[in-house]
């Protein structure tokens, strides 16, 4: 008899648990109350990497007069932007119903909720249906973390989901929040012509990140003519006057205040695992909501998984893909055999601002707070004949490595295609490869890539 797995939630985890799991032998039913492919990923990533491809090509042709082109005009036009995302989204969630029509998957629109360890109940358009799986996975996403201090009102105070595009271009926006979403909008919207104001709790943008990229990346938000309010905690929004017309107030700790006509709240979110029956099913969840996993994303019932962003790992769509990929293995018991656990350490990952930025692995100042001997080598864009054809030369490519037996630990990226970049320098350092290896390969010429090269060397 074939293994029964409900898969609660069609996100990156969810879809990718579902067809590898159908392809496995399971018989596989997805529920999903939204968009099949998931909210946070159709509604938020989708959404804003298209609004910053557009954001791109208003760049390329600001810097059109200095590559011999006349100076370009081009401005962004918010209705044509908003029908060019939805078709992009469409066309995304009509190829991933497609996928798990072809895989056998049944989806059933609605809600579920755990009734007991091996008891789901969906709650459908149609009544009610009861389920009884051998194995269920949680994949719930998140949503937008909203303050008590803050009302958005879709009109001049936002949060991520209400800004794909917004109502108006702002003529001001103050973004709340300094982390990746937060400065993939002030990149955005500045590149729309926009003024920023950069609310910053600490003393960098990007508090997680090494501080060298940081530092780049403030450089450049400040030539932009981007203000930043470094130290300063936000405690109250205001809005005065209508929706025509008026300001918004950013009220920060240390008394300092931030004008403008339009606000943005990007101060991370929370995990979408209320309501699913978890007590009923004796399923732990922490302070933050989250469902605490092992290395097989299993909870504390073996048989209940949790991935993407509800498990409380690294909020990545690229990461719940393989978490779903690993569960749909763990179900089918393929983790017997050869089964390599998914190392977080070792994920990629990008911020879609201009420049780029993306890292993986070990970083520098990690390294050194740890106390580990690490050899680090940096080569900048401006040496590079592929970057300067472009009219782009900022930025660095700067690897980690074990200066004992050459082995490539991390690295990070800074200037244009960095998202792409960065793959060659994960595989690196997934497949525990030596810097030798980047060296000794013939890569082509003129590229951006011939950077990786010779940060290794």
């Amino acid at each position: 008899m074939a293994v029964r797995f409900v898969i609660i939630g069609a996100g990156p985890a969810g879809v990718q648990a579902a067809t590898h799991a159908a392809r496995l032998g399971a018989e596989v039913t997805v529920v999903e109350r939204d968009v099949l492919g998931g909210a946070a990923n159709l509604w938020d990533c989708i959404p804003s990497k298209a609004m910053i491809a557009t954001g791109a090509v208003l760049s390329v042709a600001r810097r059109a007069e200095g590559m011999g082109l006349a100076p370009l005009q081009a401005a962004p036009e918010l209705e044509a932007l908003r029908a060019r995302i939805t078709a992009v989204s469409d066309h995304l969630e009509r190829a991933i119903t497609g996928l798990l029509a072809d895989q056998g998957v049944r989806v059933i629109r609605g809600t579920a909720r755990l009734k007991g360890p091996h008891e789901v109940v969906a709650d459908t358009p149609g009544g009610i249906e009861e389920l009884s799986p051998d194995a269920v996975l949680l994949s719930t996403g998140s949503r937008p973390r909203i303050p008590e201090w803050a009302a958005p009102d879709g009109v001049r105070v936002l949060t991520t989901r209400q800004a794909y595009p917004p109502p108006a271009l702002p003529r001001h926006l103050v973004v709340i929040g300094s982390g990746v979403t937060g400065v993939e909008f002030v990149h955005l919207f500045r590149s729309f012509g926009s003024q920023v104001t950069l609310v910053v709790s600490r003393q960098q943008v990007l508090p997680a990140k090494d501080p060298e990229v940081a530092a780049a990346l403030e450089e450049d938000f400040l030539a932009g003519g981007v203000k930043l309010f470094k130290g300063a905690r936000a405690v109250a929004v205001e809005r005065q006057g209508d929706d025509d017309g008026g300001d918004v107030i950013v009220r920060c700790d240390d008394g300092r205040v931030a004008r403008g006509s339009h606000a943005l709240l990007a101060i991370g979110s929370v995990p979408n695992s209320e309501g699913l029956g978890l007590e009923a099913a004796g399923v732990e969840v922490d302070e933050g909501g989250y469902v605490p996993v092992n290395q097989h994303c299993q909870s504390n019932m073996a048989h209940i998984y949790a991935a993407g962003d509800v498990s409380g790992k690294l909020p990545l769509a690229s990461v719940a893909s393989m978490q779903g990929r690993k569960v749909a293995e763990h179900v089918m018991g393929l983790h017997t055999r050869e089964h390599r656990h998914l190392d977080y350490e070792k994920a990629a990952s990008a911020i879609f601002t201009e420049p780029e930025i993306a890292d993986v692995g070990l970083a520098e100042a990690e390294a050194f707070a740890i106390g580990r001997k690490i050899r680090v080598t940096k080569v900048p864009f401006a040496a590079n004949a592929r970057a300067l054809i472009d009219g782009d030369p900022r930025g660095f490519v700067k690897i980690v490595s074990d200066p004992a037996t050459g082995i490539v630990l991390g690295g990070s990226i800074v200037g244009r295609g960095a998202s792409e970049l960065i793959s060659v320098i994960a595989l690196a350092v997934t497949a525990h490869l030596k810097v030798t290896d980047i060296v000794e390969s013939l890569l082509v010429h003129p590229a951006l890539a011939e950077a990786l090269a010779d940060a290794a060397d």
